[in-house]
């Protein structure tokens, strides 16, 4: 089961040319030649190479060479004009940069950007960050990525991907090195356990939702939805006795525990011996979607991760305020960049400028698995490398898609998989859900749940990982 590509950072691609037995230039020549079978094979017309001083320029020459005699027209630019190419191949910096290219690169990749012309950038696009897809300052943007021997992470963290267009990973015989980060494949949906004749509603998984508030009562129901239509076999809601109606209404197949609550319809912390009981039977507990925002609600979550002994999904206003904690169970948090933030004491630009950086943080400092919702969901561990589920389609971005997240992960926990495990396999199934269902314009979250269905059932595996 192939459910992982592995991602390399600078050191570990370095790491492997190390241990190449051959010579560089071998390596060179193959992938100057890898690029130049693309370019010949996608873009025709002439063809300008801006090559720098290092090994990237390299290969961006043999690229010309090779080029020039199959009969193209190639001119090979270091700093200035670009004259009139129909394509453009940035090799220019490659995988070395740390911080922001110096000005005159800088003048020349906006020289670039600014021509209007396709570019195939070579490794990286120049500018990008190649272990982490931070970009500091200009960055090209390619059409196409030619990359040797395994994808970067820069290629497949925002805001790195956002620049790298389609990406071709190119064999040219490398060695071998360790890898920290790794690109999940929708064939982890293969690692779910489904039910078997021997199962019951119990022993396929059992999930407790506590949440729900004052005109949040739709985000509970989505996320205990999720759960069921990730094939959990038995849904427990305990949410506000004021929403009880608006939740009956909705959702037929889970049971409802209504409880206490605050004049403004939030759930109290002297619930926390109802959830507790409400969990006995739960394998996995869902705390947050919907459940407002108050000094109660945070003493709320803070009792259950003391006392509950059964994974827990902390998600939406769960993470409100939240501070490092200490419990027996495995804990899943879900926050998107703007909450990240408010838990680093930062803005949510600086999460998305940073985003492998941050979700490694918060999985240290509150040592729990962390999803860093976005296009590029990231799963870090406390001890362990970031995950990274690009699947999902730009139409998630909209209200509820998250509660439906929360559920399948809860889901998935309560069906025994360990929490980056369980949480990687959610986003995989959550994108790919996205891109299955209809419509793609005007998606709402209840449309996922369709999508959830048939992504584990095996629809979408051959999506691809790059575009």
């Amino acid at each position: 089961m192939n459910d992982r590509i592995p991602l390399a950072t600078a050191d570990e691609t370095r790491q492997a040319e190390g241990s190449y037995q051959g010579s560089l230039d071998e390596l060179m020549e193959r992938a100057g030649t890898a690029v130049a079978d693309l370019v010949a094979e996608r873009y025709p017309g002439r063809v300008a190479v801006v090559c720098g001083k290092g090994l990237n320029g390299g290969d961006g020459r043999v690229c010309a060479r090779v080029l020039r005699e199959r009969g193209r027209e190639v001119d090979v630019v270091e700093f200035g004009d670009l004259g009139e190419p129909d394509v453009v191949v940035d090799a220019l910096l490659g995988i070395g940069l740390k911080d922001a290219p110096r000005e005159d690169v800088a003048r020349m990749i906006e020289r670039i950007n600014g021509s209007g012309k396709p570019v195939v950038a070579i490794d990286v696009p120049s500018g990008v960050n190649a272990s982490t897809g931070e970009v500091a300052g200009a960055a090209i943007r390619a059409h196409t990525t030619v990359t040797f021997g395994e994808a970067k992470v820069g290629l497949a963290v925002a805001p790195g991907r956002f620049h790298a267009g389609s990406v071709r990973v190119v064999d040219i015989g490398l060695g071998a090195a360790e890898h920290e980060h790794a690109l999940l494949t929708p064939a982890v949906l293969e690692r779910v356990p489904g039910k078997t004749e021997r199962s019951t509603k119990y022993r396929a998984g059992s999930v407790l939702v506590v949440g729900g508030s004052r005109g949040l009562t739709g985000a509970p129901v989505l996320a205990a939805l999720g759960a069921l239509r990730a094939d959990a076999g038995y849904v427990t809601l305990a949410v506000p006795e004021s929403a009880l109606a608006a939740v009956e209404a909705h959702l037929l197949e889970a049971v409802k525990r209504p409880l206490p609550e605050d004049p403004a319809g939030r759930l109290l912390p002297r619930t926390a011996e109802a959830i507790l009981e409400a969990a006995e039977r739960a394998d996995a507990v869902v705390v947050g979607p919907g459940l407002g925002r108050s000094d109660g609600t945070r003493d709320l979550v803070l009792a259950l991760l003391e006392r509950l002994p059964v994974p827990v999904v902390l998600d939406a206003d769960a993470l409100w305020e939240l501070e490092p904690f200490a419990r027996n169970g495995a804990t899943v948090m879900t926050p998107h960049s703007g909450e990240l933030a408010r838990l680093m004491g930062t803005e949510a630009a600086e999460v998305d400028a940073h985003r492998l950086e941050s979700v490694t943080w918060a999985a240290r400092r509150f040592a729990a698995t962390v999803l860093l919702k976005g296009p590029d969901t990231l799963v870090g561990s406390p001890r362990a490398g970031v995950l990274v589920a690009p699947y999902g389609a730009p139409s998630l971005a909209t209200a509820g898609t998250g509660d439906v997240l929360a559920g399948v992960i809860g889901a998935f926990l309560a069906k025994g998989l360990e929490p980056a495990l369980a949480a990687g396999a959610g986003a995989v199934a959550h994108g790919v859900a996205s891109r299955l269902v209809s419509p793609q314009a005007g998606l709402v979250a209840g449309d996922l749940l369709s999508g959830i269905q048939r992504a584990l059932e095996g629809e979408g595996r051959d999506l691809a990982a790059f575009p």
